[in-house]
């Protein structure tokens, strides 16, 4: 082992800086949100990487942590960066409790370091070593993952980015001044317990980017005009319609490499399938707290419970006073809407979060899960990722309470008319004849 690239390790569950290669061949790297980007060694001319699959604790919102799968002390485990053309080597130490391998996501590369165990490889069995050796053929975004137990070991949070850079101009990839990538996953996590439930299929309750979930999501932070990258991989059990508020994007990657620039069309949400990663570009020209977030509704919530019923518009009033004899804590909720359950503190179990949460300027955001915000300043510096703080909107450009009469605006004459006068008909009796069906009985 001590002739091995030490394993570098991350318990922090903020967003590191981006890792700014000291060899090798130079790009300009990502930013991996609530993440980080795995360090390398040049070994005669091969870029070295070292992961280690092993049990980890992963903070993923203050007061909740949860106890996951993962690599180097984290989960998702680190970004790997490369430059199309390199030689790329990655020793694996397995130290979880049962066998598995990593599958590299999207990569052209040996059928035998495929990572699919039984098929292309022996299992990396507990306290092994395997070693990957393969060229990054071509640039682009992928992911990889464990081909052994997938049931268990995704669910778990086993999974991670891979970045290929293009060695050169390249026609089809644009320069951005951000470029940021994160990871769906979700987990069926019980109050007060602290392991997923792996055979869950559908019926997640915590949905997440990089397993944080929101107000644990960082937020992406950038100068008013920068053109904006946002590489995202869904490896959760369902699709993710991911909607930005406030500005139009375009799809320009997938793991099948870039986008022809025919093929690319304006959006504001794109929906990503399970196993696919789409690589978004915008400009961030309009300042301001845009939300950006997964349009599942049930997406950007934590905490959920499947079997509450819907109590909208019922008046249990008396029942609740016969309750609260019994349970002096007791609180209604529900027969107005769910909004009450971000304003409420009422005690939780432990080792869980409210289903809708956040503090904003204005007052509580009411939301979780898949949630974040890209906040867009003028005087943030080049380079600069921290947090600006809340934006302050010019006067006047902020939604207000109707308070009385208003000026009647301009409108066009024309306004709601129809395009042409109807042509006017005498008006005429019509007879009507009517038959009704008899059945085979007569009747």
């Amino acid at each position: 082992m001590a002739a091995l690239p030490e394993p570098a390790t991350q318990s922090s569950p903020d967003t590191m800086p981006p890792l700014v290669p000291n060899n090798g061949h130079h790009y300009n790297p990502v930013v991996t949100l609530n993440g980080w980007t795995s360090p390398w060694r040049m070994n005669n001319g091969v870029k070295e990487f070292h992961l280690v699959a092993e049990p980890v604790v992963r903070e993923m919102a203050p007061g909740m942590k949860a106890h996951l799968w993962g690599y180097n002390g984290q989960s998702p485990g680190p970004t790997i960066e490369v430059v199309e053309g390199d030689r790329v080597r990655i020793f694996v130490t397995n130290r979880l409790p049962e066998h598995t391998s990593i599958h590299w996501h999207g990569q052209r590369l040996p059928n035998g370091m495929d990572g699919v165990a039984g098929l292309t490889q022996p299992a990396i069995q507990p306290g092994k070593t395997f070693v990957y050796e393969f060229a990054a053929r071509r640039p682009g975004t992928f992911m990889y993952h464990p081909h052994a137990d997938e049931m268990t070991q995704m669910a778990m949070g086993m999974m991670g980015f891979w970045v290929t850079h293009p060695k050169a101009r390249h026609p089809l990839i644009d320069e951005v001044q951000r470029d940021f990538c994160f990871l769906l996953n979700s987990y069926d996590i019980d109050p007060g317990s602290y392991t997923p439930k792996i055979m869950t299929m559908l019926d997640f309750n915590l949905w997440s980017w990089n397993s944080r979930i929101f107000p644990g999501i960082d937020s992406l932070n950038v100068r008013l005009h920068d053109k904006v990258r946002i590489r995202i991989g869904n490896l959760t059990m369902t699709n993710h319609p991911i909607h930005l508020h406030g500005h139009e994007f375009l799809v320009t990657g997938t793991d099948g490499g870039p986008v022809p620039k025919s093929a690319r069309w304006p959006e504001v949400t794109t929906d990503i399938a399970v196993g696919q990663m789409r690589q978004i570009e915008f400009v961030a020209d309009e300042e301001g707290d845009w939300a950006f977030h997964c349009h599942k509704s049930h997406h950007t919530m934590n905490a959920m419970g499947h079997d509450v019923p819907t109590l909208i518009g019922v008046d249990h009033r008396s029942v609740a006073r016969k309750i609260t004899n019994l349970i002096p804590d007791y609180m209604v909720m529900g027969e107005r809407g769910m909004a009450d359950m971000a304003e409420m503190q009422m005690p939780l179990p432990d080792n869980t979060i409210p289903m809708m949460t956040g503090d904003g300027p204005f007052g509580s955001v009411e939301m979780g899960g898949m949630f974040s915000v890209v906040k867009v300043r003028k005087n943030q510096k080049p380079g600069d990722y921290t947090n600006p703080g809340w934006y302050r909107q010019p006067s006047g450009t902020v939604a207000f309470e109707y308070a009385g009469m208003m000026a009647e605006p301009a409108r066009f004459k024309s306004e709601s008319g129809k395009s042409m006068p109807l042509k006017q008909k005498p008006a005429q009796e019509l007879e009507f004849q009517i038959r009704k069906p008899v059945g085979h009985s007569g009747h």
